[in-house]
């Protein structure tokens, strides 16, 4: 018999307050891996930060003094987190790069968080489709747009067809993020198809990589926008 009542997985955004974990979803630490040149080659689990038990709630503020769990400093910080992602589909905004030979990348911007997998001191995906006839620089295309955590960018084999996902695990991870000023607190970063349920109970798109904003200052909340990154640069 089927169970009548399952745990179900999925994050709650509380108004003006942190994200509310429901489910078995652990929470991990992942830390991008660079080459000798500060390029992003893929991401490293470091440790579980708290095992798949519910519920639990992370900072959204970016003020916690517990982070990346919430102490309620939302509270007295004034934060403000109205949401303002779309929350229509991801499909209804990208687009397609021409000129893919035995690929069809898409982009959509509003999901990107400068995270720099989409490019190497040479080569940027933007310009590596015209070479895709080329067997090596297709794969290389698809390892790069894979280890994208906001899914910005997706791929598949023909126009029309459904895009290819990396199987990603059903977890919530902290990210560090590695820039030429060193180490830097990333987004939140979600797999494995979790749904995310706006303050206002509707939910959005739910997708297979998922970047939720931590530090507070997003302007496409709950999502990441890089935001994180502009308070680091000069």
């Amino acid at each position: 018999m089927a169970e009548s009542n399952p745990a179900r997985k999925k994050i709650i955004v509380a108004t003006n307050g942190p994200y509310k974990i429901e489910g078995d979803l652990p929470l991990v630490h992942k830390t991008q891996i660079v080459s000798e040149y500060g390029e992003p080659l893929t991401w490293q689990k470091n440790e579980t930060l708290h095992p798949a038990e519910q519920p639990y709630f992370l900072c959204r503020c970016g003020h916690s003094t517990d982070k990346p769990f919430c102490s309620g400093a939302h509270k007295i910080s004034g934060f403000d987190g109205t949401e303002t992602a779309d929350s229509g589909s991801t499909a209804e905004r990208q687009e397609t790069y021409p000129g893919g030979t035995g690929i069809v990348v898409k982009s959509d911007a509003t999901l990107c968080t400068e995270s720099g997998f989409c490019g190497t001191r040479f080569e940027h995906i933007s310009r590596m489709v015209s070479e895709s006839a080329d067997t090596q620089v297709r794969a290389q295309m698809m390892r790069m747009i894979e280890h994208c955590p906001s899914g910005s960018l997706t791929y598949s084999i023909k126009a029309g067809e459904a895009d290819i996902e990396p199987d990603l695990p059903e977890q919530v991870a902290v990210t560090t993020e590695i820039t030429s000023d060193g180490p830097i607190d990333g987004p939140l970063w979600v797999t494995g198809n979790i749904p995310v349920e706006r303050s206002d109970g509707k939910p959005l798109e739910t997708r297979n990589r998922v970047t939720l904003c931590s530090c507070g200052l997003s302007g496409n909340k709950p999502l990441c926008d890089c935001s994180h990154r502009d308070q680091h640069r000069v």
